[in-house]
C-alpha cells in the first residue's frame, strides 16, 4: 500500500471524552517527525461525546483532527474501533502513525496493522528519522531489555508504532491554536461487535494504580527486604499524595503486584518527582524512570548505581531514613 500523503497520525485515546495522557504526550515527538517528513501532524479521535478530547488535541499541537463520534464508540471495542480506524485510514492514507503502548493500543495496533498490511513496531521508547531511507526509526528494547533495537519499514505504508505511555513528556498546551476539524460519519451495525463491557475495574484491591499518570512516585526494591517494607513506603505516598511503584525484583519477589512495575518490563513514567528507596538501579529500571523532573535515591550502598542519575542521594537504611521523612512531611504540611 502506497501512502498518498506525507501526515503522519496519531491516535488519541479517550476516556469519558477526555483525552488519555498518552495520545497528548505522542503529540510532542509527532509534530517533530510530521515536520521532518514534510506532512501535517494529525490527531484521531474515536469515542463519544469528544469535544474536550478535541479541545486538548488542539491546544497540544494538531494540524487537522479527524474525529469518529458515535454512540457504539462509548467503551473501546476491537470490532469497533479497528473496523473504524481502517476505515479512516483507507481513505487518506498517511504514512505514519504512532499509538500508544496501552492495553487499548496494544489490542487495537496489531490487528489494524493486518488489515492494512503493514508491519508493526512494538512498544517503543525512541523515535527518529532514518537520514538514508528517510523512515521512521522505531526504537524498542529487545532480549529482555539487554539491548535496543532500531526497525525501519521501508516497503510498506503506513508506518504503525506503539511507543511507552511516560516515554515523552508533553508540550506546553496553547489554547489559542486552532486545528482544521474533520467529522466522519462511520457506523459499526451492532452486529459486528462481538464483544460487550461487563464492567470496569479500576482499582487493584483498594489501591488505585495509576504510574503513568502519576505526578510523585514512591519506589520500593530488594532493599525493602519484603512485602511488610511497602508498609512505610505506601505511607510515604499517602501523606505525599503520590503513587506506589516498584522494581522488578520486589515483583517478581511476589511483595507487590506486577501493576506497581517501573522499569522496561513495567512502565515508563516520567514524574515531577521520583524517590527511589532501596532500589540498586539496575539498567532495565533506569530505563523505566530516568525521564523523571527529580529523582531521589535512599539506599545504604554508597556505590548502588542509582545515585549515578539520582539529583539527590541519601544513604541510609531506609527503615531510618523513611518515617524520618514521612515525620517531616506532615510537619511541613501542619
Amino acid at each position: 500500500m502506497k501512502a498518498k500523503n506525507k501526515d503522519l497520525w496519531v491516535f488519541i485515546e479517550t476516556e469519558k471524552g477526555r483525552a488519555r495522557n498518552v495520545g497528548l504526550e505522542l503529540l510532542n515527538p509527532g509534530r517533530k517527525l510530521a515536520d521532518r517528513q514534510g506532512g501535517k501532524l494529525v490527531a484521531v479521535i474515536i469515542g463519544t461525546d469528544v469535544d474536550e478530547a478535541i479541545k486538548d488535541s488542539e491546544a497540544y499541537g494538531a494540524d487537522h483532527i479527524i474525529v469518529v463520534d458515535a454512540p457504539e464508540f462509548a467503551h473501546y471495542t476491537t470490532d469497533a474501533y479497528v473496523d473504524a480506524f481502517t476505515t479512516l485510514v483507507n481513505e487518506d492514507l498517511p504514512t505514519s502513525i504512532l499509538i500508544g503502548a496501552t492495553n487499548i493500543g496494544r489490542d487495537m495496533a496489531p490487528r489494524l496493522a493486518c488489515r492494512l498490511k503493514t508491519g508493526l513496531t512494538a512498544d517503543c521508547t525512541g523515535l527518529s528519522i532514518d537520514e538514508e531511507s528517510s523512515c521512521i526509526l522505531w526504537t524498542r528494547p529487545a532480549f529482555g531489555g539487554n539491548l535496543m533495537a532500531n526497525i525501519i519499514c521501508p516497503d510498506h505504508r503506513p508506518q504503525i508504532g506503539t511507543v511507552r505511555p511516560g516515554v515523552f513528556k508533553k508540550k506546553e498546551p496553547d489554547h489559542s491554536q486552532h486545528a482544521e476539524i474533520f467529522r466522519k460519519d462511520i457506523c459499526i451495525p451492532e452486529k459486528r461487535i462481538r464483544t460487550k463491557l461487563v464492567e470496569i475495574i479500576n482499582e487493584l484491591g483498594s489501591e488505585l494504580v495509576d504510574l503513568e499518570g502519576a505526578e510523585i512516585i514512591v519506589s520500593g526494591g530488594r532493599g525493602v527486604g519484603g512485602p511488610e517494607g511497602f508498609e512505610p513506603i505506601r505511607e510515604l505516598a499517602q501523606v505525599l499524595g503520590a503513587t506506589v511503584g516498584a522494581s522488578r525484583a520486589a515483583v517478581d519477589a511476589g511483595w507487590i503486584p506486577h501493576a506497581h512495575q517501573v522499569g522496561q518490563t513495567g512502565k515508563t513514567v516520567s514524574p515531577k518527582l521520583y524517590i527511589a528507596c532501596g532500589i540498586s538501579g539496575a539498567i532495565q529500571h533506569l530505563a523505566g524512570m530516568r525521564g523523571s523532573d527529580c529523582i531521589v535515591a535512599i539506599n545504604k550502598d554508597p556505590d548502588a548505581p542509582i545515585f549515578k542519575i539520582a539529583d539527590y542521594g541519601i544513604v541510609g537504611n531506609i527503615k531510618e531514613v523513611i518515617p524520618a521523612l514521612i515525620d517531616e512531611v506532615k510537619k511541613i504540611k501542619e
